[in-house]
């Protein structure tokens, strides 16, 4: 009896850490991977200054939340666009990028390097302070 307690106890322990760590990085920018994106890998052109790609799907209720966000971000900064990427129909990219969730959020630089990404919907205030750093 005693260890069946033992068990619940640590059980409960992981999954409330692994919960906590989960939602600590939820939507916070990391820094990126010095891979790039083309213009031909995502059908359009690149922003003059930075580019937000967000790798989504149709049923993500998160997703409509931080596309609103992407494209606010992208109408305040001249040279920066916003590109919605379909993670079901682009599977090449999802699996060459490590895309495991929607939305993720990828920051390109003029070049098309990965400066910053998230997954979860990023906060719009820490989307203008990646720009900085896709832009400097």
């Amino acid at each position: 009896m005693v260890s069946g307690v033992v068990v619940a106890a640590v059980v409960i322990a992981a999954a409330t850490a692994f919960g906590l760590v989960w939602r600590w990085r939820d939507g916070r920018l990391r820094v990126g991977d010095d891979k790039r994106l083309r213009s031909s890998d995502l059908g359009c052109e690149l922003g003059e200054r930075a580019t937000l790609v967000q790798f989504s799907t149709v049923f993500c209720a998160p997703c409509r939340a931080t596309r609103r966000i992407l494209e606010d971000v992208a109408g305040m900064v001249d040279g920066v666009v916003h590109v919605e990427v379909d993670a079901e129909t682009n599977l090449d990219l999802v699996r060459r990028f490590g895309i495991v969730r929607t939305p993720t959020t990828l920051i390109l630089d003029a070049e098309g390097r990965i400066v910053r990404r998230a997954t979860g919907t990023p906060r719009k205030v820490d989307v203008i302070a990646a720009l900085g750093a896709a832009v400097a």
